[in-house]
């Protein structure tokens, strides 16, 4: 099954998807769920599948190991991006996007 929170890394930087960040997902219960983006940037699952309901979640992207393992100077050790889920229907998905530098970041939200 698709996670409903869904999101992608791309380093444009380098001009290629950011491979090996760890994310983690907070939910408004206050639960936490894990996940690393894959070869193409994304996590379309996490470490838990999980019920989505209205209310603030964050993702927090650990972007300063993913420099560091490239040896990269990077200004941001973590990138956080919080948002609100408004609707919670069976066939609700919230992707949200990062587009990462060392120096710098736009998120959005997807489709």
């Amino acid at each position: 099954m698709r996670a409903v929170i869904t999101t992608h890394v791309l380093d444009v930087s380098a001009g290629h998807p950011a491979q090996g960040v760890a994310v983690i997902l907070s939910h408004p219960s206050g639960q936490t769920f894990e996940g690393q983006t894959d070869a193409d940037g994304r996590i379309s699952d996490w470490s838990q599948t999980f019920e989505l309901e209205p209310g603030q979640y964050s993702l927090t992207f650990n972007v300063g190991d993913y420099f560091g393992a490239q040896k990269i100077e990077s200004f941001y050790r973590s990138v956080p991006v919080t948002f609100l889920v408004s609707e919670s229907s069976p066939r609700a998905h919230y992707h949200v996007p990062l587009l990462l530098s060392p120096f710098g970041y736009s998120t959005y939200r997807g489709s």
